[in-house]
């Protein structure tokens, strides 16, 4: 595998782990374990960054003159990336939120 085959696969996987990451710190939230959500927002942000670096590389190689052909597999390397990006500012609000209920909660007692 090659070219534009492994550069989409690399984006599919990298964001892929992002994204579960995400959906895993949202739980952590709900369960009160905050530092782990917090964590885990970060090791999913270290994928998803190098998912964009190969996405990137793709719209530098587009706009310099070499014409990268759109086919189902970049779709849903697109997509994956878009629903990671989603999942991460939806973990990120949650988490906010999660603490604020704690937070009055625990100012209820």
């Amino acid at each position: 595998m090659e070219g534009l085959e492994l550069d989409c696969f690399q984006i599919i996987s990298l964001v892929g782990v992002a994204r579960s990451d995400y959906i895993e710190a949202i739980s952590e939230a709900a369960n009160g374990n905050f530092d782990q959500a917090t964590n885990l927002v970060t090791e999913g942000d270290e994928s998803f960054n190098k998912g964009h670096i190969v996405h990137a590389k793709l719209i530098q190689q587009e706009a310099g003159g070499t014409h990268v052909d759109i086919n189902l597999l970049l779709l849903h390397a697109e997509d994956m990336l878009m629903s990671a990006e989603t999942f991460k500012i939806l973990a990120l609000q949650l988490i906010n939120s999660y603490k604020q209920i704690k937070a009055l909660q625990e100012s209820q007692t």
